[in-house]
């Protein structure tokens, strides 16, 4: 069952990326590179917490102090959380704002792939909160034999699902990235001004719920199945 989700994720990016690059010599534009960047950094979240944990899991296995493995599994935490709604964020690429006029690209193939965008983030997305659920799960409960019957879990999974589409809000309409945080005071006096334009926090709150429905609903279809195999498998 996992082999085939990360068959399936991969193929899913990979297809994205190949329609990307082939509109260009199939209808004579250029290549959008903002969609080659945002697959890039769709795929970062999971790399990066791919790293820390192999890290940390380093760390133990040397004998490191628990200071110094907890450091690093906190600071991998924040960075990786910091990263993911760049995962969800190719979801936004549907508004279609990367058609140009004068291209005789046909409206069919921009569909295509921007629905092969859309879900190549919401692919990306489900499996890096599965990673985590499943981190969260064996550390939590190490001796529970059905560690995923528990609602705790399942409750951290939504936290960080409405936590990203809080994060792709923010960087579809105030326009933020994960480096901004650098500068907290710049990113304050921004987002406050943006909240305080008409309508914007209606819109805000209404764009996190139904964004985070919408994912919290592909999370169970998807992952619900994956971790029922899982427990299977392990039983």
């Amino acid at each position: 069952m996992l082999d085939l989700l990360v068959l399936g994720v991969l193929g899913m990016n990979l297809y994205a990326l190949l329609l990307v690059v082939l509109r260009a010599p199939l209808y004579g534009t250029v290549v959008y590179r903002p969609m080659l960047l945002n697959i890039g950094l769709s795929i970062a979240p999971v790399l990066v917490l791919g790293v820390f944990v192999v890290a940390d899991l380093a760390l133990v296995a040397g004998g490191a102090p628990p200071w110094i493995t907890v450091t690093v599994a906190v600071v991998g935490a924040l960075v990786w959380l910091l990263l993911l709604p760049n995962a969800g964020y190719l979801v936004t690429e549907l508004n279609l704002s990367h058609r140009k006029d004068g291209e005789r690209v046909p409206l069919w193939y921009d569909i295509v792939l921007v629905l092969t965008l859309a879900m190549s983030g919401v692919l990306n997305t489900v499996v890096n909160v599965l990673l985590v659920q499943v981190l969260y799960a064996v550390v939590r409960f190490p001796d529970d034999t059905d560690p995923f019957a528990r609602p705790a879990s399942w409750l951290v999974a939504f936290a960080i699902l409405l936590l990203v589409t809080a994060g792709i809000y923010l960087g579809r309409y105030v326009r933020f990235n994960s480096w901004d945080l650098l500068h907290p005071l710049q990113f304050v006096r921004k987002l406050v001004r943006h909240l305080r334009e008409r309508g914007a926090v209606v819109d805000a709150l209404l764009f996190c719920l139904l964004h985070t429905v919408f994912l919290t609903l592909m999370y169970v279809v998807v992952i619900g199945t994956v971790v029922r195999a899982i427990m299977v498998a392990a039983s």
